[in-house]
């Protein structure tokens, strides 16, 4: 939920904010902001720019500003009015250095200094733009007074993020005091207080711009991130089915919502969220969120189902064949298990839990060389537990490699603390059988 302007903001700048010229506000439709008639403003061409604007033939616009400015440089209207015109034309170099000699001829117009502080930002010079934002917050815009400064003061709580989440959220404040029934500064605030990992302050800001804009699904979003952050798994379910009621075929809201009812312990109907219409058959994504709900329920035949799915549709995808080769591991179907698990390793080497079940279905496959090699693997991305000490240890023992496999029995005693008493109970007996010389010691430990 990143974006460099928000939606206010980018289209006041589309308008370009002018107090004299043509705006193309929100609607598409065009009004005329008030002029400022200076002495010695009355330029033909100024004037026939701005009706060209008004026809949007912004290329003769640009050509007649040209002529005005080359007659007369001190022309601040001129040079705004080439400013827009050059932003409507995609040169925002242009755009830029035109807004600039606005405002070196006169410096207190608002527009002009935001206008220039916004294109700025685009640009990426957060320093400059945090510059011309900050003045433009200090004038008086030439119509709508609170709006315009409101917007200047989102804007520059968007190019001051970067350098502090306080002053920034102050200046969103500022914007919201000005422009109550304006959701964006809300918006914005809550967008950063979630990356502050303030999330009850976040899921006020969210609350604030939903019931501000109730169809915008954005802040639904953003309530039902911060909610599943906080394990307010009911509240989060709530906010996802408000957002895809808004928007029905937002399948990431859908993935979503079955992810915390699957939380909720809801897998039923997490898995009817993730079905609805064959979505997991056209999703991969949700294909493997279903396959992830039928192995909760121990449905190993229908889990298989889904990630065949999503490995057919993402065979590079390393989750996908370590979900398939633990679901066929499950039903004891090894040779297949393996080859998935082998697959998924090689997608992903770094991934130390798959090594575990690999491990395991190696084992069963007799490849004990196999198993002793990904256990290996497995330490160097996790720590050893007992369970891997006692699978290395058979794997020896079934190699006949005695001095490895007693030393490994013997790291899975220290280890267990009797939570694995039947395995405990073979690696005693296992060890006074390839160990018969401290037979007692072991006996002893009965």
């Amino acid at each position: 939920m990143t974006r460099l302007l928000p939606t206010a903001i980018a289209a006041l700048l589309a308008a370009g904010a002018s107090p004299h010229a043509v705006a193309f506000q929100q609607t598409g439709q065009t009004v005329r902001h008030h002029k400022i008639q200076e002495v010695g403003d009355e330029s033909p061409e100024i004037e026939q720019a701005e009706a060209a604007m008004q026809k949007r033939d912004f290329a003769t616009a640009a050509e007649l500003l040209k002529k005005a400015v080359a007659a007369d440089p001190q022309s601040y209207r001129a040079w705004f009015d080439l400013g827009f015109v050059f932003t409507q034309l995609k040169q925002p170099e242009d755009a830029i250095g035109a807004y600039r000699k606005s405002i070196a001829a006169n410096p207190n117009v608002f527009e002009s200094n935001l206008n220039l502080g916004i294109l700025l930002a685009r640009e990426g010079d957060n320093a400059e733009a945090e510059k011309y934002l900050k003045a433009a917050t200090q004038l008086k815009p030439t119509a709508n007074n609170d709006e315009g400064l409101a917007r200047a003061w989102l804007s520059l709580g968007l190019v001051e993020e970067s350098q502090g989440p306080q002053q920034a959220l102050a200046d969103y404040a500022q914007a919201a005091k000005l422009s109550p029934r304006d959701p964006e500064p809300h918006l914005s605030a809550g967008l950063l207080l979630e990356k502050q990992n303030q999330l009850d302050e976040a899921a006020r800001e969210y609350r604030a711009a939903s019931e501000l804009n109730p169809t915008d699904t954005e802040p639904l979003a953003g309530l039902a991130n911060v909610y599943s952050k906080q394990q307010k798994f009911s509240a989060a379910e709530a906010a996802l089915r408000q957002l895809l009621q808004l928007d029905p075929n937002n399948e990431n809201a859908r993935t979503q919502l079955g992810r915390v009812l699957a939380a909720e312990g809801k897998n039923e109907d997490a898995a009817q969220v993730l079905n609805r219409n064959g979505q997991a058959a056209r999703d991969p994504q949700a294909a493997l969120e279903m396959g992830t709900l039928y192995v909760k329920t121990g449905n190993y035949t229908a889990a298989e189902e889904q990630f065949r799915i999503a490995v057919k549709d993402m065979p590079q995808d390393a989750e996908a064949h370590y979900a398939l080769g633990s679901a066929l591991m499950q039903q004891k179907r090894y040779p297949e298990a393996q080859q998935e698990l082998l697959t998924a390793v090689r997608l992903k080497p770094d991934a130390g839990e798959i090594y575990g079940n690999l491990a395991v279905v190696a084992a069963e496959n007799k490849d004990y060389q196999l198993a002793i090699r990904v256990l290996d693997a497995r330490s160097k991305y996790l720590p050893e537990i007992p369970a891997t000490y006692f699978l290395r240890a058979t794997c020896y023992d079934n190699l006949k490699m005695k001095p490895q496999a007693i030393e490994n029995y013997k790291q899975f005693l220290a280890t267990d603390g009797g939570k694995m008493p039947d395995q405990e109970w073979q690696a005693r007996h296992r060890l006074m059988a390839i160990d018969p010389s401290n037979a007692s010691k072991y006996a002893e430990k009965q």
